[in-house]
């Protein structure tokens, strides 16, 4: 089956403030209760410390590698591998991909914590991760993030293929009833509401991962399991208008990386954490309360759900795409702030750390997929 390959990218989709379509359910239990106060507590805790980040006193990059060009490799790119759609694969190559991220969830960690190689993904996330948002190092930290995850499955969990992506302009009018939900050859579907509340949603109980445990929300110990709540109605139109292809190919008309980057950012990339709710979400300030951080747009456990490279693969062809349509140039175009508090341009000079992870890289080894560090296509 073919699938679209058009040239698609985003606008940037004001409004978008989030409200809970579920409001008018029923009221929950006592257990219930007791955790949405904690979640409430909690909220507080999250937007404290992005308080203190924004004045300084906190962390975004907590530890990192120095950059050794030794490590990195030295032969160049004859045969880039083609990254594939998650309809275009098998059934066969579905089980095989599913297989190797469970593979991940019971291989140790290597950064030596108590958790497991699949936890370190979301742990390097929160600490180095988070610092390439609303800045110029935002796709290509991601691009890196998710190669390093790539070759976990390969070289730790001995998988044979390849990363792969969902492409949610195919899905754009209901990204819920997308084949990547499916129980048997995806990851699960919506949180379930008969089950026990969860982290903006309910816990996932059908497909490979059910319950899943989540050991953090942003730095913070807090176990739960994987939580959905897919968004319905008016909510989860406004939130795909972002994804129709129309607003992609307007954004693949961008003319520069620093507007592009962070339509990406804002549109596509937003959406579906805000149409699937959850762990793949955002926290609300309590009701009433007043933040001089708009805690609305700090993220929770988005990267611990399985679809979040998924998600992340398609946006990192968005990147490839809109590259793609002036390779001489764009190879090349790196523009924006180098840090979210700094005034300063960013260069391709610019360190990509990913903690203890994986080698540090800079931006320029990491913006052509065919640069022998990485060797691929979409």
């Amino acid at each position: 089956m073919q699938y679209s390959q058009s040239t698609a990218a985003y606008a940037p989709v004001v409004d978008l403030e989030f409200a809970d379509d579920k409001a008018d359910k029923n009221p929950q239990s006592s257990v219930n209760d007791a955790h949405r106060s904690r979640v409430l507590r909690l909220s507080l805790a999250l937007c404290v410390a992005v308080l203190c980040t924004v004045l300084g006193f906190g962390g975004g990059i907590l530890f990192k590698q120095e950059i050794d060009s030794n490590s990195l490799p030295s032969t160049a790119c004859t045969n880039p591998i083609i990254r594939r759609e998650w309809r275009d694969l098998s059934d066969a190559e579905k089980n095989d991909y599913i297989e190797a991220v469970q593979c991940l969830r019971s291989s140790p960690s290597k950064l030596g914590l108590n958790q497991t190689l699949y936890d370190d993904f979301p742990y390097v996330h929160s600490r180095n991760g988070e610092a390439s948002h609303d800045t110029a190092a935002f796709l290509p930290w991601h691009r890196y993030f998710i190669h390093v995850y790539e070759k976990a499955l390969r070289e730790q969990c001995a998988y044979a293929g390849h990363l792969t992506y969902w492409d949610w302009s195919l899905d754009w009018e209901d990204v819920t009833h997308a084949p990547v939900w499916d129980t048997t050859l995806g990851f699960g579907g919506d949180g379930n509401e008969k089950d026990i509340e969860s982290i903006h949603g309910h816990c996932v109980t059908d497909g490979p991962f059910a319950r899943l445990q989540v050991l953090y929300v942003e730095k913070f110990p807090y176990p739960h399991c994987l939580s959905r709540g897919f968004a319905t109605g008016g909510n989860l139109t406004r939130f795909s208008a972002a994804l129709e292809p129309t607003a992609l190919n307007e954004l693949l008309r961008t003319s520069d990386y620093a507007t592009f980057n962070l339509g990406v950012e804002n549109g596509p990339h937003l959406s579906i954490p805000r149409s699937i709710h959850g762990d793949f979400s955002t926290v609300t300030a309590p009701a009433g309360s007043s933040h001089s951080v708009d805690c609305t747009a700090f993220e929770l456990t988005r990267y611990i759900d399985p679809v979040f490279f998924l998600h992340h693969t398609q946006l990192d062809r968005l990147w490839w795409k809109w590259q793609q349509g002036d390779t001489q140039a764009r190879l090349k175009d790196y523009s924006g702030k180098a840090a979210y508090t700094s005034s300063s341009e960013a260069s391709l000079r610019d360190p990509l750390p990913l903690g203890y992870l994986a080698p540090d890289v800079r931006v320029e080894d990491i913006m052509n997929t065919e640069s022998g560090l990485v060797c691929y296509r979409y």
